[in-house]
């Protein structure tokens, strides 16, 4: 007997999950239908701040499967249709047809649930009007484009200091624009520590980008065209030709909250190890939409990544394929890039640690990435938190130039495997001059932060 397995959502964990369960099982033993409100399936939308920049040369670039290469593999894909409400016991959604306005009801066996996160767009006054710009999805990625194109202007802000902020002010310099960032926290980059965050903010300045922080954007003003001609914030007016929001973003947990499904405290979907919605059998949920065990601190945590997302996919693909997997967590790992700067993080920040009751030392150290008598040697600061009493490694900063970013992954590794900083010490790392000094910059913060644990314990 044929099942239908349904998927709202055609990105990375919906397209993940259906050519994984496509690989386990065949047409005539599984239907697979996925529902997609957007134009396209399994698209980069990391990559659209470069696509913006110049970087990568055309939409389709960013495309890795289109709809009709899925369609060729046995997966019904439809596009333009939006899943309005989900009927849980009833085992059935109503999706509507943008183009028609159709409404349908289609039963399934298995659902899975990939619908990603929301942009954070506050309800200010001007938020909607022409010129203001998201950046969540290639449609996002076309609009901005052509309104750069075609713009005579070359005053850009930006809203949000975070990832996709810091990318964009890359994107809009390579476009000739002269780019204002604007934004609440104390530094940018809340995912690093104020003091880390300080380095990203003089590096900016330095590239001419103007940052504003402490300062709560209030409004988007606009001409009397409509269109967006400034930005307020703390009472101060930055003008603006385009206004690019990087704000952050929310689960998008709309349908399952309104069909009582379970949500953390984060508004992400709460799933078991196999990455089955808690207290359903048939219901599976990954990707954005959902929150996941951080291995360091033990506590639930929403992070909005691709590479978690496509995971996800492959991991509940294989379970309903009748395979075994399940995803043990994440030690929060992220890597940006704004012109020649690196930026990276994994672990813990200072106030994670805090607030999951964890006692700390930190350890900072400045080096470069590659011998320090070659010329013109990148250099690149190094902050290490470590357990107290314990040294168990709990997280690691990095800010620097060419070489910096990647090396976050060392870290990453020995948080998986609960490495202690002494421990780190003997990791027997590839070195060569033009790659690292003897000591590799992750290895000397290891040292001081031994050094910081014996004078603390």
């Amino acid at each position: 007997m044929t099942e239908r397995l349904v998927i709202v959502g055609g990105d990375a964990t919906g397209m993940s999950a259906a050519a994984q369960a496509r690989r386990f099982r065949e047409t005539s033993d599984l239907e697979i239908v996925v529902f997609e409100r957007g134009h396209f399936t399994s698209y980069s939308a990391c990559g659209i701040p470069y696509w913006v920049g110049g970087h990568v040369r055309a939409r389709d670039d960013l495309i890795a499967r289109t709809p009709e290469e899925h369609r060729a593999r046995g997966i019904d894909v439809r596009l333009r249709n939006e899943v309005v409400e989900l009927d849980v016991a009833g085992g059935r959604l109503r999706s509507r047809d943008s183009a028609t306005g159709i409404e349908t009801w289609t039963d399934y066996d298995h659902l899975v649930l990939g619908t990603g996160a929301r942009p954070i767009r506050p309800p200010l006054p001007g938020i909607d009007a022409p010129g203001v710009h998201g950046v969540q999805t290639l449609d996002d990625g076309e609009t901005l484009i052509a309104a750069l194109s075609a713009g005579t202007g070359r005053r850009a802000v930006v809203v949000g200091a975070g990832y996709i902020g810091v990318e964009m002010a890359e994107a809009l310099i390579r476009r000739g624009y002269q780019v204002t960032i604007v934004h609440s926290g104390r530094e940018p980059m809340s995912t690093l520590d104020p003091d880390m965050g300080a380095l990203v903010r003089e590096a900016l300045r330095g590239l001419d980008v103007t940052v504003i922080g402490d300062s709560a954007v209030t409004e988007i003003r606009t001409g009397d065209d409509g269109h967006a001609r400034a930005v307020v914030a703390a009472g101060r007016e930055y003008p603006a030709d385009v206004v690019v929001l990087g704000i952050g973003v929310v689960p998008e947990t709309t349908l399952a909250e309104a069909a009582g499904l379970p949500l953390g405290d984060h508004g992400g979907l709460l799933t078991d190890t196999a990455l089955r919605v808690i207290g359903y059998e048939n219901i599976w949920a990954g990707g954005d939409c959902v929150e996941v065990l951080d291995l360091v601190s033990g506590m639930r945590r929403h992070i909005a990544l691709g590479t978690h997302a496509n995971k996800h996919g492959q991991i509940i693909g294989a379970n309903i394929g009748g395979g075994y997997a399940t995803f043990p967590g994440v030690v929060g790992t992220a890597v940006s890039k704004v012109c020649d700067l690196e930026v990276a993080r994994t672990g813990l920040r200072e106030k994670d640690a805090h607030a999951a009751g964890l006692q700390y030392v930190t350890a900072t150290i400045e080096s470069t990435s590659r011998a320090g008598y070659l010329p013109d040697a990148p250099l690149m600061t190094v902050k290490m938190l470590a357990e107290r009493f314990t040294g168990r490694l709990l997280g690691v900063q990095i800010v620097g130039r060419e070489g910096a970013g990647k090396r976050v992954d060392i870290a990453a590794v020995a948080l998986t495997a609960r490495m202690t900083v002494a421990q780190m010490t003997t990791l027997d790392l590839g070195y060569a001059p033009p790659f690292s000094p003897v000591w590799d910059p992750v290895l000397v913060a290891a040292r001081k932060a031994v050094r910081a644990v014996g004078e603390r314990g």
